[in-house]
Parts: structure tokens; sequence; C-alpha cells
């Protein structure tokens, strides 16, 4: 494997992001880092006794903190928790929606600090009252961040991801990079392990790869990672955030303070702009992914090969040979290409060879629900991305594939879909809706779509509404699959594909995506058996 000559005509290197200055410090409580630091009688108040919260609360006990946590289920799950906490040396666990109406005292007293589980909203009455009382509110990623690798432990280098839709594969796929490459590292973060397990393991990492959500960056100050990266953004969680511009706005936290690579998507301005705005460390350069061909100091795709134009010497003239297209097996969908030069991106930053980003490709597993086949039959193929809880990712997987009978809806999270629809009209051949209340789905595809035929998304009081209607909005989430299934099958001819890519949130029918996409499985392996 060598340097591959790129042959396209190069593009204008992107502009530095502005501002580059020393590493920066945090404004709030700057004296609160490092295991040294004052930690030991701390009123501190854990909110959220989910996975990141419980790790808050054990290593805030563990560094002598007076804790706090409050959580409003009270469960079998949540008191097993709550007990080992205690004997870990929390002080407190209050359980129940009674305890979320104001702020608990910490030995008589207001808490000095609120660390909160990312699903706590800024509007919540807690997050309210800390922050009228001027108490800070951080985020675990935050607690992890000041307090670094355990004494002993080598010091990781953060490699940290965000954006609406590819999270997971991106880190996942970086993790791979980086152990391939010989590195010690673990993907954590939004991912399922805290960062603050990841630091606190007494071996330490060479480097985090580190999925953030907006809700984690919104409650996050200041980091320092090495590389950062915003995949894309979309409408999502606007709900959550109060708008699209404080969305955006959390997102684009995860820049500041880079040290080497601001890691942005050259298909989407907007992530671009990011950087530009950044406060970012000196010397620290915009690094751009494309699935086309790539102009200097970016990543992208020249014939069949992903190639590195950045992390070279002779970037102006040369490209570095990262993977084929081959690699990626028979389906590589456009939004898993980009992901994985993303990932490729971060994982160079960190030193990286290319060999061990092939390796990573020729390795990698699509996880269960995204963009999963589920059968082939009569040159018909069933997919399942039950993970596409929003257009931008839905979008994504109809971009891969034509003639396609469309199941979508469930909730939308405030969202709109007219800008998907018109996209996306010209592959749909049928659309069926599940979900309670598709209605505003059904609206784009009548003002978007009008020649595909729609089957669901009425409204209960419309008198053309069907049984057929009826049963793709039960709230029974699999009689609407298995109606929704059977639809689709009536309308089989070769060379479709039956794509279940939702475009919402699925707690309308279903416990979670994951529910919703065994659902789907389950009714096409009825179909196949009977």
């Amino acid at each position: 494997m060598g340097d591959h000559p790129v042959t396209a005509q190069d593009a204008a290197q992107p502009q530095d992001p502005a501002r580059p200055q020393a590493s920066r410090q945090p404004q709030t409580r700057p004296e609160l880092r490092g295991w040294d630091g004052p930690w030991t009688g701390l009123r501190a108040l854990v909110t959220g006794l989910g996975v990141s919260g419980f790790a808050a609360a054990d290593t805030l006990a563990e560094l002598g903190a007076r804790v706090v946590v409050v959580d409003g289920t009270d469960t079998a799950k949540t008191r097993r928790d709550a007990e080992t906490l205690r004997l870990v040396g929390v002080q407190q666990v209050l359980l129940g929606p009674e305890h979320l109406s104001g702020l608990p005292l910490v030995d008589g007293e207001l808490p000095e600090i609120l660390v909160t589980s990312p699903g706590w909203r800024p509007d919540s009455a807690l997050i309210r009252a800390a922050r009228a009382a001027q108490i800070p509110v951080l985020s675990e990623v935050e607690l992890a961040w000041r307090l670094g690798a355990r004494p002993g432990a080598r010091a990781p280098k953060w490699l940290v991801v965000t954006g609406t839709n590819g999270k997971t594969t991106t880190v996942t796929l970086l993790e791979s990079m980086l152990i391939a490459d010989g590195q010690r590292a673990i993907a954590c973060g939004n991912i399922g392990v805290p960062v603050l397990d990841a630091i606190r393991d007494p071996q330490g990492y060479d480097s985090l790869a580190v999925e953030l959500s907006s809700f984690q960056l919104e409650y996050t100050e200041l980091l320092s990672p090495v590389a950062s990266a915003v995949l894309n953004i979309a409408e999502d969680h606007v709900d959550w955030h109060g708008s699209f511009e404080a969305y955006r706005a959390a997102k684009a936290k995860i820049y500041e303070n880079t040290e080497l690579a601001c890691v942005y998507n050259a298909d989407q301005q907007i992530t671009e702009d990011m950087v530009a705005e950044a406060d970012v460390q000196e010397g620290c350069r915009a690094i751009g992914f494309t699935t086309g061909s790539p102009g200097l100091s970016m990543l992208g795709v020249v014939e069949d090969l992903l190639v590195d134009r950045a992390f070279l010497e002779d970037r102006a003239h040369q490209a570095l040979e990262l993977a084929g297209l081959e690699d990626f097996g028979p389906l590589a969908p456009q939004h898993l290409i980009a992901n994985t030069l993303a990932a490729a991106a971060l994982a160079r930053a960190a030193g990286a060879a290319p060999e061990a980003i092939r390796a990573a490709v020729q390795g990698y597993e699509a996880g269960d629900h995204r963009i999963q086949p589920v059968a082939k039959a009569d040159d018909v193929l069933w997919i399942n991305d039950s993970k596409a809880t929003n257009p931008h990712a839905a979008a994504a997987s109809l971009r891969s594939f034509t003639d396609v009978i469309w199941i979508a809806g469930g909730l939308p999270k405030g969202v709109l879909y007219d800008e998907l629809i018109a996209e996306v009209a010209p592959r749909l051949r049928r659309v069926i809706l599940i979900g309670t209340d598709s209605s505003q789905l059904r609206s784009s595809l009548e003002r978007h779509a009008p020649g595909v035929p729609v089957i669901g998304g009425r409204l209960r009081e419309d008198e053309s509404r069907s049984a057929v209607d009826a049963s793709l909005a039960d709230e029974d989430g699999a009689r609407a699959m298995r109606a929704a299934v059977a639809e689709a099958a009536k309308a089989l001819a070769p060379h479709h594909t039956v794509l279940m890519a939702p475009a919402a949130a699925s707690m309308d029918q279903f416990a979670s995506y994951a529910a919703r996409g065994e659902a789907f499985i389950e009714a096409v392996t009825e179909l196949m058996t009977d």
C-alpha cells in the first residue's frame, strides 16, 4: 500500500478555524481540576441514576465529596443502584417524582455543584433552580475531562464525535481503527460506557473514542480534545433544546479548545461554519471529509478508493490510500462511507497508520436496526433501519435504494418533513405510515409526492380513515407493524426494496427503536413462512 495519486482538480484549502489561542481553562470553579483538587467535602448533587449518573455519583464519592442523588423513578433497579451507591459513600439517594420540584439540601445547605445526566432538560425544575441559585451545572463528561486519567495511569487522547446521525457507527469504527493500530482504546460516552468509567481505568488508555450527544454538550463548558468532529447537522431534538439554533450551538461546542484537528463535513456548509467560529488551540487544523473527490486537507473518495489528503506532507500532489469500497463488502451506503472517512480523520490525527484504517473497514459489521438486511425473496430486499429516527437519517437510507416501498411514521419530535420528501419522492413507489399520528408526514407526502400512493397517517376524525389506517395507528406496535408489512407485500414487484426507515421516534407505539426493529423483523419472518 502506498500513496495514491489524485487526478481531480485540487480544491482550495479550507479556511483555518478562527481565533486560535493557547489551551483555555474552565471559567466555572476552575480549581475543581484533577484528582488532587478540592473535592473533599464538596456538596454535590447528581441528577439521574442512569449509567452516567451512577458513574458520576460513584466518582464524586470516591473523591470525598458529599453526594446526594435525585432520580424521578422508583423501581427495583433504581433501589438496587441506590443501595450500591450508599455502600460506596453516597450520602443520600432520593427516588420518585416528588423529589423533582426543588433543590435538595446537602448537609443542610444548597449544593455547590450539580452534575446532571444527559436526559435532563434545561427547563426542568431542578436545573432551572440550580441556575437561578448560580450553582454550576456540569455534565458527567466535563467532570471526566476535569479529572483526567487516574494517578499512575496513562493520559489518553480525547477524540470526540457528535452529529445528528452516525455517531455510534463512527466511534465504533474509530475504536476499531485505533485498536488495529496497536493502541489501547475504548469507545465511550453516549455509546454506553461512561467516560468517567474510562478515565478511572487503573491502566489507562492511549485514546478515547468519545460519542457526545447534544444533551451532554449542553452541560459541558469546555473540553480539550486532540481532535473533534461534527458529522452532520439536521433538525432533531428541537423540542428538548427549544430551537434549532440552540441545538446547533450545543453541537458546535465540541470544536472549542481542540488541539490538532477540527473534522467537518465538507458536503454540509454548516459544519465548516462551526469550525470557523470556534476558539481552538494554536496550530489546530480544519480537516474536511467528503464522499466526493477531496481537496487539500481533506479525506474523500477517488474512483473506488478512500484517500487521505490531509495527514501527509505532499498533500498538494498526492493522496494516501486508506481503503477500497470493496472492503465494505456487498453494501456500502453513502452515509457509511462518510462516517468511515470522519473516523479515519480522527484516527489519523491520533497517529493511526493507513493499514489500521483498512483493517477496521474490513472487519466492520453494521449494528442491528441500521440499514440491516432482513430478507430477500423474489428479487425484493427487506431492510430494517429502525434507528433512522429523524428525517436526516431516513434520507441517508432512502438515497441508498431505488424503487422503494417505504414504511415510515411515529413521533416527529418537532421536525419538518417537506425537505426530505421533496428530495426522495422520485425513489418512492408506495408509502405506508405507522404511528399514532403521522398526519404531518402524510401532509408532506401529499404536497411533495402527489403521485405516490400513501396508506395510513389519517387522523381519527377523518371520514375516509379505513380499518387498515386504524391498524397502522394502533398503540399496539406489533399489530401496527404486521399491518404495515402486509400492505407492503401487496405492492411488491421485482427490484423493489421494502425499507422501514421511520424518520420519527418510536415511543408512541414501541418501547424503543430496537423494539420497533424487532417487530419489523418478526413481521417479515411471519410473512416469509406463511
